[in-house]
Protein backbone atom coordinates (compact mmCIF):
# COMPACT_ATOMS: atom_id res chain seq x y z
CA UNK A 1 0.00 0.00 0.00
CA UNK A 2 1.00 3.25 -0.99
CA UNK A 3 1.79 6.08 1.77
CA UNK A 4 -0.41 8.09 0.35
CA UNK A 5 -3.46 5.56 0.40
CA UNK A 6 -2.23 4.52 4.08
CA UNK A 7 -2.65 7.86 5.07
CA UNK A 8 -6.02 8.41 3.95
CA UNK A 9 -7.08 5.09 5.31
CA UNK A 10 -5.44 6.45 8.69
CA UNK A 11 -7.33 9.98 8.37
CA UNK A 12 -10.67 9.22 7.58
CA UNK A 13 -11.46 12.84 9.24
CA UNK A 14 -11.66 14.52 5.65
CA UNK A 15 -15.10 13.65 4.54
CA UNK A 16 -16.04 15.80 1.96
CA UNK A 17 -19.05 18.60 1.96
CA UNK A 18 -21.51 16.58 0.54
CA UNK A 19 -23.69 12.99 1.44
CA UNK A 20 -22.58 11.28 -2.34
CA UNK A 21 -19.00 12.69 -1.55
CA UNK A 22 -19.05 10.71 2.55
CA UNK A 23 -20.70 7.63 0.75
CA UNK A 24 -18.62 6.95 -1.88
CA UNK A 25 -15.53 8.11 0.24
CA UNK A 26 -14.19 10.11 -2.61
CA UNK A 27 -12.26 12.36 -1.15
CA UNK A 28 -10.80 10.06 0.93
CA UNK A 29 -9.49 8.29 -2.00
CA UNK A 30 -8.28 10.90 -3.41
CA UNK A 31 -10.24 11.52 -6.03
CA UNK A 32 -13.22 14.08 -6.91
CA UNK A 33 -16.64 14.02 -8.54
CA UNK A 34 -15.71 15.42 -11.75
CA UNK A 35 -12.31 12.31 -11.68
CA UNK A 36 -15.24 9.90 -11.34
CA UNK A 37 -17.50 11.20 -14.17
CA UNK A 38 -14.71 11.30 -16.73
CA UNK A 39 -13.46 8.05 -14.96
CA UNK A 40 -16.81 6.35 -16.04
CA UNK A 41 -17.28 7.84 -19.48
CA UNK A 42 -13.89 6.61 -20.48
CA UNK A 43 -14.78 2.95 -18.85
CA UNK A 44 -17.72 3.05 -21.07
CA UNK A 45 -16.11 4.01 -24.09
CA UNK A 46 -13.53 1.59 -23.48
CA UNK A 47 -16.10 -1.32 -22.81
CA UNK A 48 -18.92 -0.03 -25.79
CA UNK A 49 -17.24 -2.43 -28.17
CA UNK A 50 -19.49 -5.15 -26.66
CA UNK A 51 -22.49 -4.18 -27.87
CA UNK A 52 -21.37 -4.61 -31.19
CA UNK A 53 -19.38 -7.06 -30.73
CA UNK A 54 -21.56 -9.51 -28.74
CA UNK A 55 -24.35 -9.69 -31.24
CA UNK A 56 -21.57 -10.46 -33.65
CA UNK A 57 -20.38 -13.25 -32.08
CA UNK A 58 -24.12 -14.76 -30.48
CA UNK A 59 -26.29 -13.66 -33.53
CA UNK A 60 -26.13 -15.77 -37.11
CA UNK A 61 -25.96 -19.40 -35.73
CA UNK A 62 -28.93 -21.40 -35.45
CA UNK A 63 -30.00 -23.03 -32.92
CA UNK A 64 -31.53 -26.67 -32.65
CA UNK A 65 -35.17 -25.20 -32.55
CA UNK A 66 -34.05 -23.50 -36.03
CA UNK A 67 -33.72 -20.35 -34.65
CA UNK A 68 -30.87 -17.47 -34.11
CA UNK A 69 -30.87 -16.31 -30.56
CA UNK A 70 -33.54 -14.30 -29.51
CA UNK A 71 -35.69 -16.53 -30.77
CA UNK A 72 -35.73 -15.01 -34.73
CA UNK A 73 -34.92 -16.42 -38.01
CA UNK A 74 -34.07 -12.85 -38.97
CA UNK A 75 -30.28 -11.92 -38.46
CA UNK A 76 -30.79 -7.93 -38.45
CA UNK A 77 -33.47 -8.25 -35.69
CA UNK A 78 -31.26 -11.08 -33.64
CA UNK A 79 -28.21 -9.00 -33.51
CA UNK A 80 -30.79 -6.14 -32.46
CA UNK A 81 -32.05 -7.65 -29.61
CA UNK A 82 -28.44 -9.25 -28.49
CA UNK A 83 -27.29 -5.41 -28.87
CA UNK A 84 -30.08 -3.90 -26.34
CA UNK A 85 -29.65 -6.90 -23.80
CA UNK A 86 -26.30 -6.49 -23.54
CA UNK A 87 -26.35 -3.03 -22.81
CA UNK A 88 -29.54 -3.55 -20.55
CA UNK A 89 -28.17 -6.32 -18.33
CA UNK A 90 -24.18 -4.20 -18.33
CA UNK A 91 -25.71 -1.51 -16.99
CA UNK A 92 -27.58 -2.39 -14.70
CA UNK A 93 -25.27 -4.85 -12.68
CA UNK A 94 -22.30 -1.61 -13.17
CA UNK A 95 -24.80 0.59 -11.53
CA UNK A 96 -25.16 -2.63 -8.67
CA UNK A 97 -21.35 -2.83 -8.49
CA UNK A 98 -21.06 0.69 -8.10
CA UNK A 99 -23.84 1.24 -5.02
CA UNK A 100 -23.16 -1.99 -3.17
CA UNK A 101 -19.32 -2.32 -3.67
CA UNK A 102 -18.22 1.05 -4.18
CA UNK A 103 -15.81 -0.08 -6.57
CA UNK A 104 -14.42 1.74 -10.20
CA UNK A 105 -15.35 -1.57 -12.07
CA UNK A 106 -17.75 -2.08 -14.78
CA UNK A 107 -19.41 -5.30 -15.84
CA UNK A 108 -20.90 -6.76 -18.97
CA UNK A 109 -21.41 -10.17 -21.43
CA UNK A 110 -18.19 -11.74 -20.70
CA UNK A 111 -15.80 -12.72 -24.05
CA UNK A 112 -14.53 -16.07 -24.41
CA UNK A 113 -18.12 -17.27 -22.59
CA UNK A 114 -20.17 -16.07 -25.58
CA UNK A 115 -17.68 -17.53 -28.13
CA UNK A 116 -17.87 -20.78 -25.95
CA UNK A 117 -21.99 -20.54 -26.01
CA UNK A 118 -21.90 -20.26 -29.70
CA UNK A 119 -19.26 -23.20 -30.17
CA UNK A 120 -21.12 -25.28 -27.77
CA UNK A 121 -24.87 -24.68 -30.02
CA UNK A 122 -22.65 -25.05 -33.52
CA UNK A 123 -20.90 -28.71 -31.88
CA UNK A 124 -23.93 -29.54 -30.60
CA UNK A 125 -26.43 -28.84 -33.17
CA UNK A 126 -27.55 -32.42 -33.12
CA UNK A 127 -28.67 -32.80 -29.85
CA UNK A 128 -31.41 -29.71 -30.53
CA UNK A 129 -29.39 -27.73 -28.36
CA UNK A 130 -30.86 -24.05 -27.82
CA UNK A 131 -29.75 -20.65 -26.80
CA UNK A 132 -32.09 -20.66 -23.81
CA UNK A 133 -31.14 -24.48 -22.49
CA UNK A 134 -26.98 -23.04 -22.71
CA UNK A 135 -28.03 -19.58 -20.88
CA UNK A 136 -29.76 -22.20 -18.10
CA UNK A 137 -25.89 -23.30 -17.61
CA UNK A 138 -25.44 -20.34 -17.14
CA UNK A 139 -27.77 -19.67 -14.52
CA UNK A 140 -26.44 -22.71 -12.79
CA UNK A 141 -22.73 -21.48 -12.75
CA UNK A 142 -24.20 -17.81 -11.74
CA UNK A 143 -25.92 -19.82 -8.82
CA UNK A 144 -22.65 -21.92 -7.58
CA UNK A 145 -20.85 -18.94 -7.84
CA UNK A 146 -22.67 -16.86 -5.38
CA UNK A 147 -22.83 -19.99 -3.00
CA UNK A 148 -19.53 -20.12 -2.87
CA UNK A 149 -19.32 -16.11 -1.86
CA UNK A 150 -22.04 -16.30 0.32
CA UNK A 151 -20.40 -19.05 2.35
CA UNK A 152 -16.80 -17.35 2.31
CA UNK A 153 -14.96 -19.63 -0.08
CA UNK A 154 -14.80 -17.59 -2.79
CA UNK A 155 -13.31 -14.50 -0.90
CA UNK A 156 -11.22 -16.98 0.56
CA UNK A 157 -9.63 -18.50 -2.24
CA UNK A 158 -9.10 -14.88 -3.19
CA UNK A 159 -7.06 -14.21 0.14
CA UNK A 160 -5.31 -17.53 -0.32
CA UNK A 161 -3.11 -16.38 -3.55
CA UNK A 162 0.49 -15.30 -2.90
CA UNK A 163 1.24 -11.68 -2.95
CA UNK A 164 3.59 -12.01 -5.79
CA UNK A 165 1.38 -13.63 -7.94
CA UNK A 166 -1.47 -10.90 -7.45
CA UNK A 167 1.07 -8.62 -8.62
CA UNK A 168 1.68 -11.15 -11.86
CA UNK A 169 -1.58 -11.37 -12.44
CA UNK A 170 -1.49 -7.93 -12.33
CA UNK A 171 1.24 -7.11 -14.99
CA UNK A 172 -0.34 -9.72 -17.31
CA UNK A 173 -3.27 -8.72 -17.67
CA UNK A 174 -2.23 -5.47 -18.53
CA UNK A 175 0.05 -7.43 -21.16
CA UNK A 176 -3.73 -8.80 -22.10
CA UNK A 177 -5.08 -5.58 -22.67
CA UNK A 178 -2.21 -4.45 -24.64
CA UNK A 179 -2.54 -6.90 -26.55
CA UNK A 180 -6.00 -6.39 -26.81
CA UNK A 181 -5.44 -2.79 -27.98
CA UNK A 182 -2.94 -3.86 -30.86
CA UNK A 183 -5.16 -6.73 -32.35
CA UNK A 184 -8.65 -4.36 -32.36
CA UNK A 185 -6.88 -1.57 -34.02
CA UNK A 186 -5.29 -3.96 -36.44
CA UNK A 187 -1.93 -2.68 -35.86
CA UNK A 188 -0.93 -6.23 -35.20
CA UNK A 189 -3.12 -9.01 -37.26
CA UNK A 190 -2.51 -12.59 -38.06
CA UNK A 191 -0.56 -12.97 -41.45
CA UNK A 192 -2.62 -12.30 -44.61
CA UNK A 193 -0.54 -14.79 -46.02
CA UNK A 194 0.57 -18.43 -44.84
CA UNK A 195 3.72 -18.19 -43.05
CA UNK A 196 5.49 -19.19 -40.38
CA UNK A 197 4.40 -16.22 -37.65
CA UNK A 198 0.85 -15.98 -35.38
CA UNK A 199 0.81 -12.21 -36.11
CA UNK A 200 2.57 -9.64 -37.83
CA UNK A 201 2.84 -6.04 -37.87
CA UNK A 202 -0.55 -4.30 -40.10
CA UNK A 203 -0.60 -5.84 -43.48
CA UNK A 204 2.18 -7.72 -44.88
CA UNK A 205 4.16 -6.80 -42.30
CA UNK A 206 3.45 -2.48 -43.12
CA UNK A 207 1.20 -0.38 -41.49
CA UNK A 208 -1.38 0.23 -44.18
CA UNK A 209 -5.08 2.06 -43.89
CA UNK A 210 -6.40 5.57 -42.55
CA UNK A 211 -8.02 3.01 -39.22
CA UNK A 212 -4.64 2.26 -38.35
CA UNK A 213 -3.65 5.82 -38.56
CA UNK A 214 -6.61 7.13 -36.22
CA UNK A 215 -5.12 4.69 -33.82
CA UNK A 216 -1.42 5.63 -33.57
CA UNK A 217 -2.95 9.19 -33.12
CA UNK A 218 -4.71 8.13 -30.67
CA UNK A 219 -2.08 6.32 -28.63
CA UNK A 220 0.54 9.51 -29.15
CA UNK A 221 -2.13 12.07 -28.67
CA UNK A 222 -2.74 10.40 -24.99
CA UNK A 223 0.78 9.60 -24.51
CA UNK A 224 1.27 13.40 -24.86
CA UNK A 225 -1.52 14.64 -23.00
CA UNK A 226 -0.29 12.32 -20.35
CA UNK A 227 2.67 13.41 -19.97
CA UNK A 228 1.49 16.92 -19.70
CA UNK A 229 -0.61 16.06 -16.96
CA UNK A 230 -3.64 17.66 -19.21
CA UNK A 231 -6.85 16.60 -17.02
CA UNK A 232 -8.89 13.80 -19.08
CA UNK A 233 -6.31 12.51 -21.58
CA UNK A 234 -7.74 9.43 -22.30
CA UNK A 235 -11.17 10.71 -22.80
CA UNK A 236 -9.66 13.79 -24.85
CA UNK A 237 -7.76 10.83 -26.84
CA UNK A 238 -10.77 8.55 -27.60
CA UNK A 239 -13.26 11.58 -28.58
CA UNK A 240 -10.31 13.09 -30.92
CA UNK A 241 -9.52 9.89 -32.45
CA UNK A 242 -13.27 9.45 -33.05
CA UNK A 243 -13.66 12.95 -34.96
CA UNK A 244 -10.73 11.84 -37.14
CA UNK A 245 -12.27 8.51 -37.67
CA UNK A 246 -15.34 10.59 -38.92
CA UNK A 247 -13.76 13.06 -40.56
CA UNK A 248 -11.47 10.34 -42.54
CA UNK A 249 -14.34 8.11 -43.44
CA UNK A 250 -16.66 10.91 -44.83
CA UNK A 251 -13.75 11.58 -47.19
CA UNK A 252 -12.33 7.95 -48.23
CA UNK A 253 -15.15 6.32 -47.72
CA UNK A 254 -13.61 3.19 -46.55
CA UNK A 255 -16.11 0.81 -45.57
CA UNK A 256 -16.95 -2.05 -42.90
CA UNK A 257 -14.34 -5.37 -43.35
CA UNK A 258 -15.78 -7.57 -45.48
CA UNK A 259 -15.13 -11.50 -45.76
CA UNK A 260 -15.26 -13.89 -48.95
CA UNK A 261 -17.40 -17.08 -48.93
CA UNK A 262 -13.84 -18.79 -47.50
CA UNK A 263 -13.40 -16.29 -44.83
CA UNK A 264 -10.99 -14.83 -45.82
CA UNK A 265 -10.61 -10.93 -45.39
CA UNK A 266 -11.25 -9.28 -48.73
CA UNK A 267 -10.11 -5.36 -47.49
CA UNK A 268 -7.64 -5.46 -44.48
CA UNK A 269 -7.39 -1.81 -44.23
CA UNK A 270 -10.95 -1.12 -43.70
CA UNK A 271 -12.88 -0.36 -40.30
CA UNK A 272 -12.92 -3.36 -38.09
CA UNK A 273 -16.44 -3.51 -36.58
CA UNK A 274 -17.64 -0.18 -36.26
CA UNK A 275 -17.57 2.22 -39.15
CA UNK A 276 -17.21 5.74 -38.00
CA UNK A 277 -20.02 8.37 -39.72
CA UNK A 278 -22.80 10.02 -38.45
CA UNK A 279 -25.63 8.51 -37.81
CA UNK A 280 -29.27 9.57 -39.39
CA UNK A 281 -30.76 9.55 -36.17
CA UNK A 282 -29.19 9.34 -32.57
CA UNK A 283 -32.56 7.40 -30.73
CA UNK A 284 -34.12 3.96 -31.28
CA UNK A 285 -36.89 2.39 -29.17
CA UNK A 286 -35.26 -0.72 -27.45
CA UNK A 287 -36.58 -3.92 -27.88
CA UNK A 288 -36.08 -5.99 -24.46
CA UNK A 289 -37.88 -9.17 -26.08
CA UNK A 290 -34.48 -11.63 -24.92
CA UNK A 291 -34.67 -10.89 -21.34
CA UNK A 292 -35.71 -13.93 -19.49
CA UNK A 293 -35.03 -16.75 -22.81
CA UNK A 294 -33.24 -19.32 -20.76
CA UNK A 295 -34.38 -23.13 -19.82
CA UNK A 296 -32.61 -24.01 -16.52
CA UNK A 297 -32.38 -27.79 -17.48
CA UNK A 298 -32.81 -28.06 -20.48
CA UNK A 299 -29.12 -28.81 -21.40
CA UNK A 300 -29.13 -31.97 -18.86
CA UNK A 301 -31.93 -33.28 -21.16
CA UNK A 302 -30.21 -32.86 -24.60
CA UNK A 303 -26.54 -32.83 -23.76
CA UNK A 304 -26.29 -35.16 -21.05
CA UNK A 305 -25.11 -34.85 -17.06
CA UNK A 306 -21.40 -34.93 -17.93
CA UNK A 307 -21.21 -32.92 -21.06
CA UNK A 308 -23.44 -29.92 -19.32
CA UNK A 309 -21.63 -30.55 -15.68
CA UNK A 310 -18.45 -30.55 -17.98
CA UNK A 311 -19.45 -26.69 -19.30
CA UNK A 312 -20.70 -25.56 -16.38
CA UNK A 313 -17.32 -26.61 -14.78
CA UNK A 314 -15.35 -24.51 -17.27
CA UNK A 315 -17.68 -21.60 -16.74
CA UNK A 316 -17.19 -21.75 -13.42
CA UNK A 317 -13.26 -21.34 -13.28
CA UNK A 318 -13.21 -18.88 -16.38
CA UNK A 319 -15.67 -16.59 -14.28
CA UNK A 320 -13.79 -17.30 -10.12
CA UNK A 321 -10.52 -16.24 -11.68
CA UNK A 322 -10.78 -14.43 -14.44
CA UNK A 323 -12.53 -11.83 -11.58
CA UNK A 324 -9.98 -12.30 -9.47
CA UNK A 325 -7.53 -10.92 -11.57
CA UNK A 326 -9.54 -8.30 -12.96
CA UNK A 327 -10.08 -6.83 -9.76
CA UNK A 328 -6.83 -7.07 -8.14
CA UNK A 329 -5.27 -5.43 -11.46
CA UNK A 330 -7.96 -2.61 -10.84
CA UNK A 331 -7.49 -2.20 -7.45
CA UNK A 332 -3.64 -2.36 -7.96
CA UNK A 333 -3.88 0.58 -10.29
CA UNK A 334 -6.20 2.71 -8.24
CA UNK A 335 -3.99 2.33 -5.40
CA UNK A 336 -6.78 0.56 -3.45
CA UNK A 337 -5.14 -2.61 -2.34
CA UNK A 338 -4.38 -3.21 1.77
CA UNK A 339 -1.11 -4.76 2.19
CA UNK A 340 -1.83 -8.72 1.34
CA UNK A 341 -2.90 -7.46 -1.75
CA UNK A 342 -6.73 -7.28 -1.14
CA UNK A 343 -9.05 -4.55 -2.27
CA UNK A 344 -11.59 -2.77 -0.15
CA UNK A 345 -14.98 -4.46 0.07
CA UNK A 346 -13.81 -7.45 -1.50
CA UNK A 347 -17.01 -10.11 -0.79
CA UNK A 348 -19.37 -7.58 -2.05
CA UNK A 349 -17.23 -7.13 -5.67
CA UNK A 350 -17.56 -10.37 -5.72
CA UNK A 351 -21.33 -11.38 -4.71
CA UNK A 352 -21.81 -8.65 -7.41
CA UNK A 353 -19.73 -10.48 -9.90
CA UNK A 354 -21.73 -13.93 -9.18
CA UNK A 355 -25.27 -11.85 -9.65
CA UNK A 356 -23.61 -10.85 -12.37
CA UNK A 357 -23.20 -14.22 -14.09
CA UNK A 358 -26.79 -15.16 -12.71
CA UNK A 359 -28.19 -11.67 -14.71
CA UNK A 360 -26.40 -12.24 -18.10
CA UNK A 361 -27.66 -15.85 -18.41
CA UNK A 362 -31.24 -14.92 -17.33
CA UNK A 363 -31.11 -11.43 -19.53
CA UNK A 364 -30.27 -14.06 -22.72
CA UNK A 365 -26.83 -12.99 -23.65
CA UNK A 366 -24.23 -14.84 -21.54
CA UNK A 367 -22.76 -14.15 -18.39
CA UNK A 368 -21.40 -10.69 -17.32
CA UNK A 369 -18.18 -10.05 -15.23
CA UNK A 370 -15.93 -7.10 -14.74
CA UNK A 371 -14.07 -6.02 -17.10
CA UNK A 372 -10.49 -5.26 -17.27
CA UNK A 373 -11.11 -2.11 -19.61
CA UNK A 374 -12.38 -0.39 -16.54
CA UNK A 375 -8.54 0.34 -15.73
CA UNK A 376 -8.98 2.81 -18.45
CA UNK A 377 -11.59 4.71 -16.55
CA UNK A 378 -9.10 4.36 -13.39
CA UNK A 379 -6.09 5.34 -15.10
CA UNK A 380 -8.60 8.88 -15.97
CA UNK A 381 -8.66 9.04 -11.91
CA UNK A 382 -12.15 7.02 -11.26
CA UNK A 383 -11.00 5.30 -7.76
CA UNK A 384 -14.78 4.82 -6.75
CA UNK A 385 -17.86 3.20 -7.11
CA UNK A 386 -19.23 6.60 -8.65
CA UNK A 387 -17.60 5.90 -11.84
CA UNK A 388 -19.31 2.41 -12.19
CA UNK A 389 -22.29 4.20 -12.07
CA UNK A 390 -21.60 6.30 -14.44
CA UNK A 391 -20.82 3.80 -16.78
CA UNK A 392 -23.93 2.02 -16.36
CA UNK A 393 -25.84 4.75 -17.01
CA UNK A 394 -24.48 5.17 -20.14
CA UNK A 395 -24.70 1.80 -21.07
CA UNK A 396 -28.60 2.18 -20.18
CA UNK A 397 -28.78 5.25 -21.96
CA UNK A 398 -27.33 3.32 -25.32
CA UNK A 399 -30.50 1.37 -25.73
CA UNK A 400 -32.03 4.72 -26.26
CA UNK A 401 -28.89 6.28 -27.98
CA UNK A 402 -27.47 2.97 -29.97
CA UNK A 403 -26.57 4.87 -33.25
CA UNK A 404 -25.18 7.72 -31.49
CA UNK A 405 -22.87 5.39 -28.86
CA UNK A 406 -21.90 2.90 -31.92
CA UNK A 407 -19.98 5.79 -33.83
CA UNK A 408 -16.85 5.14 -31.73
CA UNK A 409 -14.28 2.76 -33.82
CA UNK A 410 -12.57 0.50 -32.20
CA UNK A 411 -9.36 1.57 -33.45
CA UNK A 412 -10.16 5.16 -31.41
CA UNK A 413 -11.00 2.97 -28.09
CA UNK A 414 -7.98 1.05 -28.38
CA UNK A 415 -5.02 3.27 -27.57
CA UNK A 416 -6.75 3.67 -24.11
CA UNK A 417 -6.04 -0.06 -23.93
CA UNK A 418 -2.09 0.53 -24.41
CA UNK A 419 -1.83 3.43 -22.35
CA UNK A 420 -3.58 1.62 -19.49
CA UNK A 421 -0.97 -1.14 -20.03
CA UNK A 422 1.64 0.31 -19.83
CA UNK A 423 0.73 1.48 -16.55
CA UNK A 424 0.00 -1.60 -15.28
CA UNK A 425 2.94 -2.83 -16.93
CA UNK A 426 4.98 -0.78 -14.34
CA UNK A 427 3.92 -2.86 -10.98
CA UNK A 428 6.61 -5.50 -12.42
CA UNK A 429 9.03 -4.05 -10.78
CA UNK A 430 7.61 -5.36 -7.65
CA UNK A 431 8.38 -9.00 -8.25
CA UNK A 432 11.81 -10.45 -6.89
CA UNK A 433 12.79 -11.48 -10.25
CA UNK A 434 16.20 -13.42 -8.65
CA UNK A 435 14.30 -15.22 -6.49
CA UNK A 436 13.16 -18.13 -8.69
CA UNK A 437 10.66 -19.88 -6.44
CA UNK A 438 8.58 -16.51 -7.25
CA UNK A 439 9.96 -15.71 -10.52
CA UNK A 440 9.18 -18.95 -12.59
CA UNK A 441 5.49 -18.73 -11.60
CA UNK A 442 5.52 -14.73 -11.80
CA UNK A 443 6.57 -15.04 -15.48
CA UNK A 444 4.19 -17.77 -16.57
CA UNK A 445 1.39 -15.81 -14.99
CA UNK A 446 1.91 -13.05 -17.00
CA UNK A 447 3.17 -14.30 -20.46
CA UNK A 448 0.54 -16.84 -20.76
CA UNK A 449 -2.11 -14.50 -20.96
CA UNK A 450 -1.03 -12.56 -23.80
CA UNK A 451 0.05 -15.97 -25.74
CA UNK A 452 -2.97 -17.98 -24.59
CA UNK A 453 -5.48 -14.80 -24.93
CA UNK A 454 -7.19 -16.22 -21.61
CA UNK A 455 -6.19 -14.89 -18.45
CA UNK A 456 -7.68 -17.59 -16.39
CA UNK A 457 -5.14 -20.13 -18.34
CA UNK A 458 -2.35 -17.58 -16.98
CA UNK A 459 -3.55 -17.49 -13.39
CA UNK A 460 -4.07 -21.35 -13.95
CA UNK A 461 -0.61 -21.65 -14.90
CA UNK A 462 0.88 -19.95 -12.53
CA UNK A 463 -1.00 -21.91 -9.49
CA UNK A 464 0.27 -25.20 -11.10
CA UNK A 465 3.94 -23.67 -11.35
CA UNK A 466 4.06 -22.65 -7.82
CA UNK A 467 2.90 -25.57 -6.13
CA UNK A 468 5.15 -27.94 -8.37
CA UNK A 469 8.35 -25.64 -7.61
CA UNK A 470 7.23 -25.79 -3.92
CA UNK A 471 7.36 -29.12 -3.74
CA UNK A 472 10.26 -30.03 -5.51
CA UNK A 473 12.07 -27.52 -3.08
CA UNK A 474 10.39 -29.57 0.19
CA UNK A 475 8.51 -27.03 1.43
CA UNK A 476 5.18 -28.44 0.34
CA UNK A 477 3.91 -27.12 3.83
CA UNK A 478 3.88 -24.15 3.03
CA UNK A 479 1.60 -24.50 0.20
CA UNK A 480 -2.20 -22.66 1.40
CA UNK A 481 -4.89 -25.58 2.01
CA UNK A 482 -6.73 -23.80 -0.68
CA UNK A 483 -4.26 -23.52 -3.19
CA UNK A 484 -3.93 -27.26 -3.25
CA UNK A 485 -7.61 -27.70 -3.86
CA UNK A 486 -7.72 -25.05 -6.85
CA UNK A 487 -4.47 -26.09 -8.37
CA UNK A 488 -6.33 -29.57 -8.85
CA UNK A 489 -9.15 -28.13 -10.71
CA UNK A 490 -7.15 -26.20 -12.58
CA UNK A 491 -5.00 -29.38 -13.77
CA UNK A 492 -8.93 -30.80 -14.33
CA UNK A 493 -9.89 -27.94 -16.39
CA UNK A 494 -6.20 -28.14 -18.82
CA UNK A 495 -7.67 -31.31 -19.11
CA UNK A 496 -10.72 -31.45 -19.81
CA UNK A 497 -11.41 -32.68 -23.15
CA UNK A 498 -9.82 -35.99 -22.92
CA UNK A 499 -11.62 -36.12 -19.15
CA UNK A 500 -14.98 -35.52 -21.41
CA UNK A 501 -13.75 -37.87 -23.90
CA UNK A 502 -12.69 -40.76 -21.38
CA UNK A 503 -16.01 -40.36 -19.32
CA UNK A 504 -18.61 -40.26 -22.39
CA UNK A 505 -16.56 -42.70 -24.80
Amino acid sequence: MSTETRARRLNPGRPGSSGLDRYFRITERGSTVSREIRGGVVTFFTMAYIIVLNPIILSGVVDGSGNMIGGTTDLAQSKLLVAVGTAVVAGVMSILMGVVANFPIALAAGLGINALIAGMIFTHSGEKITYADLMGLVVIEGIIILVLVLTGFRTAVFRAIPGPLKVAISVGIGLFITFIGFIDAGFARRPSSPGNVPSELGINGSLNGWPTVVFVVGVLLIAVLLIRKVKGAILIGIVTATVLAIVVESIAKIGPRVFDDKGALTNPDSWALTVPSLPASITNTPDLGILGQFSLLGSFQKLGIITAVLFVFSLLLADFFDTMGTIVAIGAEADLLDDEGNPPGTDRILAVDSIAAIAGGAGGVSSNTSYIESAAGVGEGARTGLASIITGVLFLLATFLAPLFAIVPSEAAAPALIIVGYLMMTQVKNIAWDDLEIGIPAFLTIVLMPFTYNITVGIGGGFIAWVVIKIAKGKAGAVHPLLWVVTGLFVIYFAKSPIEALLTG
